[in-house]
């Protein structure tokens, strides 16, 4: 089968797409397919892909400067090209805005091409976090106390303060549509709130300000209508930032998670349904922060998970006894039904 392999792209998450991709490209060609890959941030100009896998994922997101040099309007001109021409399945694997988002789905659907993973709709609601969160708890799944706003609409002012010191502090300030923890901060007191907010607002029009839940860290990954067993992560220190994610040796990943069974199999069925409100498919990650009061907050729903050698997924499968490959395998099946 022609598979075109999508990573890279114009999002701050750009190297970790590459590093997932990388392993993606060698199962898929170990079992015969015919790949190539494909960065839509570079259009029609290719580069070598020796040149592009070489690019390592590194203990902090790219520069300002770095994405400056790429432009997600390339986006079209690529999907657009005869890099696609007879390709007989997109294998999705950009990660944040302009991959997770629904919109090169959207492209590909224009061009009647197959691709991995969740709809449009589904896409788009799971990388808006706050739209998520309204509908995380019209179907019943907790989720942590938060306000959002716009920031050219809002901005600094006293209401907005007004809001977040209602739902208290230390809070989470996160830009509403990014992903592996960019410009995430957490807030202790009032004190730091501007600075988070500057950061937060640099990758965002929203920004949203999220109770902080003390607790174990716990997430779920979906394959197909099965949820893989729970993973407990514990960064050694401070929080799951993007370092704590990418660096090796920074972060504990007990698979399974320490935990009862009859609490593992709760918070399985929990994000399975949580998954399928969004309208998600095929494979993806349901993350929590499980409380002093033992509830599993739910935190996202991510339709593109990592799928580097440190990633969630791979390890969770892993832990169930399916390999890096078998998870591939299935993907590419699970997209191909009913097409």
């Amino acid at each position: 089968m022609k598979i075109a392999v999508l990573l890279g792209g114009s999002s701050p998450e750009r190297f970790v797409s590459i590093a997932s991709g990388r392993g993606i490209i060698n199962a898929l060609r170990d079992f015969g397919h015919d790949v190539t890959a494909v960065d839509p941030a570079l259009g029609n100009d290719q580069i070598p892909e020796a040149d592009l896998l070489s690019q390592g994922v590194g203990t902090i997101p790219p520069t300002q400067e770095i994405l400056k040099k790429l432009s997600h309007k390339n986006y079209l001109s690529s999907v657009d090209s005869r890099l696609f021409d007879n390709v007989e399945l997109a294998f999705i694997i950009l990660h944040g805005k302009w991959g997770e988002d629904g919109i090169i789905q959207s492209l590909l659907e224009l061009r009647s091409i197959p691709y991995t993973g969740s709809g449009v709709m589904a896409s788009a609601i799971a990388m808006d976090k706050v739209m998520s969160k309204k509908l995380f708890s019209h179907h019943g799944t907790p989720t942590p106390d938060w306000v959002d706003y716009r920031k050219n609409s809002s901005v600094r002012s006293s209401s907005i303060k007004e809001r977040i010191s209602k739902i208290g502090y230390p809070n989470v300030v996160k830009p509403n549509d990014q992903g592996s923890s960019v410009a995430i901060t957490i807030v202790k007191d009032e004190s730091g709130l501007d600075h988070a907010l500057d950061e937060a607002e640099k990758f965002s029009e929203t920004v949203l300000v999220e109770k902080y839940i003390e607790g174990a860290e716990l997430t779920v990954g979906i394959l197909g209508d099965e949820p893989l067993p729970v993973i407990e992560i514990r960064p050694h220190d401070g929080f799951y930032d993007y370092e704590h994610k990418y660096t090796k040796g920074r972060t504990d990943y007990l698979a399974p998670a320490p935990i009862e069974k009859s609490f593992a199999l709760e918070l399985q069925e929990l994000a399975l349904k949580t998954f399928k409100s969004l309208g998600c498919r095929t494979f993806g990650r349901v993350d929590f922060k499980v409380g002093r009061d033992h509830v599993p907050y739910c935190l996202e729903v991510n339709t593109i998970p990592g799928m580097t050698e440190t990633s969630l997924v791979p390890k969770a499968a892993a832990a169930a006894g399916i390999s890096f490959s078998e998870v591939v395998k299935r993907i590419v099946e699970l997209s191909l039904e009913g097409k």
